[in-house]
């Protein structure tokens, strides 16, 4: 008899949570959805005002040359004023998630780029191997990222610093825009039950952010994670989670495909 694959327990935020228990559904997998990051839109009243003087500029000529999303989350709370994209305005994703939520918008896939299918890892270094000779000498690049409520900024963070620069070099320019924040869950008692029985059960925690690990940590303060399994979708996203004191952490890319891959292997 094949083995059973474990129950999987999704962490990402509420809406991109719930597509992945479906889609993981629809391959046989159990799965539940645990958000360990709330998402709601900005409001420090200057990241509002950057926000609203970004958007004014892409509509002006000569505009951007590009637009980095950071995540699906950044698209969603900067494309609805936005759209349509100015011809030759391009749309930055790192990740199919982000890609696919630029689509879902109305941003044309022909606008889209995007890490090579076949890239190691989705994050800005890849993204940049595509996107790097687009930049000319004074063209202007805007990345739009979230920010914590809290007192976590995502190690993820130096990822989009590490883009920033690499544009600055190409004799670009680099405006930020802030769409959204993150934040930590208020469990019900529910859900802090279910987390405690899946560090116990052998369930798999999908992992892909730092943050979302702290936060997890936060919640059940003084649990033992020695008995926990974790499958993270970024090495530094592992090596926290192992901070953390998950005993057993597994890597993968986090792509779908690479996900049920990862779970269907898992011992």
């Amino acid at each position: 008899m094949a083995p059973v694959a474990p129950r999987l327990i999704v962490t990402r935020p509420e809406r991109e949570a719930a597509e992945w228990v479906a889609q993981l559904t629809t391959r046989g997998l159990a799965a539940t959805a645990l958000p360990l990051i709330a998402i709601g839109p900005c409001t420090d009243p200057a990241a509002v005002q950057a926000l609203a003087d970004a958007r004014e500029r892409l509509a002006q000529a000569p505009g951007y040359r590009a637009l980095m999303f950071v995540s699906s989350n950044a698209a969603l709370y900067f494309l609805p004023d936005a759209l349509p994209l100015p011809a030759g305005t391009r749309a930055w994703a790192p990740g199919p998630g982000t890609a696919r939520a630029l689509e879902q918008m109305g941003v044309h896939a022909a606008a889209i780029d995007g890490p090579a299918p076949d890239a190691p890892q989705f994050d800005s270094e890849s993204l940049w191997r595509q996107v790097g000779a687009q930049v000319r000498p004074g063209d202007r690049v805007l990345i739009v990222r979230g920010r914590s409520a809290g007192v976590h900024e995502s190690a993820e963070g130096s990822g989009r610093d590490w883009l920033a620069r690499q544009v600055q070099a190409a004799g670009g320019q680099v405006d930020w825009a802030v769409a959204y924040e993150r934040g930590a869950p208020r469990f019900t008692q529910g859900q802090k039950a279910l987390a405690q029985a899946a560090l116990q059960d052998g369930s798999l925690w999908l992992l892909s952010s730092s943050e979302a690990v702290a936060h997890l940590g936060e919640a059940l303060a003084g649990q033992s994670f020695a008995a926990g399994r974790a499958l993270a979708t970024h090495p530094r996203i592992a090596q926290t989670a192992r901070a953390m004191g998950f005993g057993h952490v597994r890597e993968c890319r986090p792509a779908l495909e690479d996900v049920v891959a990862s779970i269907e292997s898992a011992p």
